[in-house]
């Protein structure tokens, strides 16, 4: 099938699944209101969920929250029919919406994600007290195995100790730990994937990152704390790590020609040079964001490993202007080469994007990634 029906088809699932949860939570609405669940012997529309229809506690969990939302603003059924709102941000919308504000409050949380719906729940309904402190927490090694005993030791004990039975109930250990092939389990292992932070919302203001560092991090935070007391004394470690923040957003701009007094325009010496000041206007009239136009009709907009993308390539006599220069993304960049000079001449050079997807490299309008500001040359600026 041709990719535009691939998608077509792809649409109408998702609207046939968003018309199905919608109708299922009315009907679960209906069937928590004449409490059918009491006659099948359930205690709450909970149990019912989890026990008879085998969900798991969690989509329990939401199901139950939306279908006791529906009974008391049905409102919420359209918007949930046509994919507006989604089970995840039900749930966050439930904490605010009242009769009174029902209105105003609905239409924040259309298109949502749940760490968005999120940042609007703390703005309507703040912490009153959010807790600010600083919490370091020591990580355990993993835990040392204990000596292993063999049976024969078992069975002949040391003379004159009392003749003890090896148990099975050690905790952490299955009955078969006496085997010193089985593998000794550890506690707070190192965790080897690499997220980002997380930030809970406290108030409209206020965030909580949780973040785990290494020792060295941590004496880095107090050597900056020793170094800034002249400066800023009493820093805490907000002021801390956003100074050191500030200066690396700082070295950032000055290769993108961000800067308050920028330096005249030399002359290219190369075709392939970009000058600061082509750069720094690009940078501007771009946003800092890929401007890759999706079939949607909307721009990429990632901010993510972004580079100078020639409108009409360098080997094609492009010229290295602000008209023809934009920023992409490398996964959108090379995609756009791979239109412009086709597949069979893109493998010789970039052999591995053509397993790029648009969703590769975090390529999103909502994506949070470094931007990684460099010329693109290797892919556009190839003479086929």
């Amino acid at each position: 099938m041709h990719a535009r029906d691939l998608s077509k088809r792809l649409s109408d699932l998702l609207r046939r699944e968003h018309v199905a949860m919608a109708e299922f939570l009315v009907a679960l609405a209906d069937f928590d209101r004449r409490k059918v669940w009491v006659e099948l012997g359930h205690s709450s529309l909970f149990s019912y969920l989890n026990r008879e229809l085998g969900l798991s506690k969690g989509a329990a969990f939401y199901r139950k929250t939306a279908a006791e939302l529906v009974q008391r603003f049905p409102e919420i059924v359209e918007p949930l029919r046509d994919g507006r709102l989604c089970l995840t941000v039900v749930c966050e919308l439930a904490k605010v919406i009242a009769p009174e504000n029902r209105k105003e409050v609905l239409s924040r949380f259309f298109h949502l994600s749940k760490e968005e719906a999120r940042e609007v729940v703390a703005e309507l309904k703040p912490m009153e007290r959010p807790p600010l402190r600083e919490v370091v927490t020591t990580v355990r090694n993993p835990l040392v195995a204990p000596p292993v005993r063999t049976p024969e030791a078992v069975a002949a004990p040391a003379l004159g100790a009392p003749a003890t039975a090896p148990t099975s109930t050690s905790p952490g250990f299955p009955a078969n730990h006496l085997d010193a092939n089985f593998p000794v389990p550890t506690v707070n292992a190192p965790i080897s994937r690499r997220n980002p932070p997380t930030f809970e919302p406290l108030t409209a203001e206020l965030r909580r990152m949780h973040v785990t560092v290494s020792k060295r991090f941590e004496a880095k935070v107090a050597a900056a704390r020793d170094a800034l007391s002249h400066a800023r004394p009493g820093a805490t470690t907000e002021e801390i790590l956003e100074a050191a923040l500030d200066l690396l957003l700082e070295r950032a701009a000055k290769r993108r020609g961000m800067v308050e007094k920028p330096r005249k325009a030399p002359t290219p010496a190369k075709p392939d040079h970009l000058p600061a000041h082509v750069k720094r206007a690009v940078m501007e009239r771009d946003g800092g964001r890929c401007q890759f136009v999706l079939p949607s009709g909307e721009i990429c907009g990632s901010t993510h490993r972004l580079e100078f993308d020639h409108v009409t390539p360098l080997a094609l006599d492009g010229a290295s202007t602000v008209a023809n220069l934009r920023l992409c993304c490398r996964p959108h960049n090379l995609i756009a080469a791979r239109r412009i000079f086709g597949n069979a001449w893109m493998d010789r050079f970039a052999p591995g994007s053509a397993a790029l997807t648009i969703e590769d490299e975090g390529c999103s309008s909502s994506s949070g990634g470094h931007a990684e500001l460099v010329p693109a040359t290797s892919a556009r600026a190839a003479s086929p």
